[in-house]
């Protein structure tokens, strides 16, 4: 939960300090960012899944 935190935390730091400078944003559209993150985060399980079931 500590983690889930700080990460939010910094992420608002970021874009305050960002929009202060009034840069872009570094980060994608809101959706389909997220969509991204969620498809990264499920390739990764689903490589673990695969190794451990067919490979061990």
């Amino acid at each position: 939960m500590a983690e889930i935190l700080t990460a939010l935390a910094i992420g608002v730091l970021v874009g305050l300090i960002f929009s202060f400078f009034k840069l872009p944003l570094p980060a994608p559209p809101v959706l389909s960012g997220i969509v991204g993150i969620f498809g990264i985060y499920l390739g990764g399980v689903g490589y673990q899944w695969i190794t451990e079931r067919f490979f061990s």
